[in-house]
């Protein structure tokens, strides 16, 4: 039989007044000559109802009383992160032990989560500043020269104008990235799928890209396929953007006479999977799971040198999470990396 623990504490604590009651006052009436069992019996029976009652009543309108508002807190606490527990006040004090060990765990998770996401807040507003600076002090040293008076010179004034132009374009396509991830992330970037050749998309690209892969002599191959034709049900101008980005850092970073190349494969009736392979300088595994993080750079020197906003492999991951695909990477440093990510078949 079940019992509340307070009444075992309360039956148990009584038995033991009880029991040295019925003690002493055997012990006294041997003593006096006029020993008595019946009344020693009733005796200890009533000292045990009576301690019994009032040790349970002491329990429940005095202990229980003061922790009500902590017992409140915790079940108010348990209906905002589960569901709630109906147990009375005075029943269970280990429910109220396991339920403020919760919390104080699921407090502690929160505070080590806010500690990373404070320190991830300070290491992307400090990459967004050095991103911006450059292009921004680069416009004004040039304008700042020719308001000094180098624009009397014609040529000068040319070279400056189309320098600070440059320095424009990074900014604005910084900034289109950022507001691109934004609103992806919060869901107003809406996506417009349709079906469409996969692998004509990719040949596309490359050829936007041949002229930037020649200046590395880097070779751009797509890998032999089963089918002519691969359709998808995607958003064909989010793709051809992951597309870009995946095979431009793989330009960026790949070794000169190098080859970048993509295949797709059908890998159930549903999905097929595209992979971007090249045999360029890989990637440390340190820097793996930080690798789509907004602006984070392997090489914090030579990345820049090649230009980009920082942001093309978050921006892939977002779109991909969009169309609830991931993407994966598989890398060893010195030889190279293998970016590939899944997508629906045609409808």
């Amino acid at each position: 039989m079940n019992l509340k623990k307070t009444y075992k504490f309360a039956a148990v604590t009584a038995l033991l007044l009880s029991f040295f009651l019925a003690l002493s006052l055997s012990v006294f009436l041997f003593f006096s000559g006029d020993l008595n069992v019946k009344l020693l019996v009733f005796s200890s029976l009533f000292c045990f109802v009576l301690s019994f009652v009032i040790i349970q009543f002491r329990i429940e309108r005095y202990i229980f009383r003061k922790i009500e508002k902590i017992y409140n807190d915790v079940i108010f606490l348990e209906s905002e992160t589960g569901p709630v527990k109906t147990v009375p006040t005075s029943t269970d004090l280990d429910f109220l032990t396991k339920a403020l060990s919760q919390y104080t765990k699921l407090k502690k998770t929160e505070l080590e989560s806010f500690k990373a996401r404070e320190e991830f807040r300070k290491e992307f507003i400090g990459n967004v500043a050095h991103e911006l600076k450059t292009p921004l002090f680069t416009v004004q040293g040039y304008i700042s020269t020719l308001l000094d008076g180098a624009m009397t010179d014609k040529d000068i004034l040319k070279k400056y104008l189309k320098r600070a132009d440059k320095g424009v374009d990074r900014l604005i396509y910084i900034v289109q990235d950022l507001d691109m991830i934004t609103k992806i992330e919060f869901g107003d970037a809406k996506l417009e799928k349709l079906n469409f050749d996969i692998v004509e998309l990719i040949k596309n690209v490359f050829e936007e890209l041949e002229m930037k892969a020649k200046k590395k002599n880097i070779l751009l191959s797509l890998d032999e396929l089963t089918e002519p034709s691969i359709l998808v049900y995607a958003d064909m101008e989010r793709i051809q953007q992951v597309l870009t980005n995946l095979v431009v850092n793989s330009i960026k970073y790949g070794h000169s006479n190098g080859t970048t190349e993509i295949s797709v494969e059908s890998i159930n009736p549903e999905k097929v999977v595209v992979r971007v392979t090249d045999n360029g300088e890989g990637i440390e595994e340190e820097h793996i799971p930080r690798l789509f993080e907004r602006f984070y750079r392997v090489d914090k020197s030579g990345a820049r040198s090649e230009g980009g906003s920082g942001l093309g492999l978050a921006i892939v991951k977002h779109i991909l999470e969009a169309h609830n695909e991931k993407i994966h990477i598989e890398s060893k440093y010195g030889i190279g990396s293998e970016f590939s990510f899944t997508l629906q078949k045609q409808l």
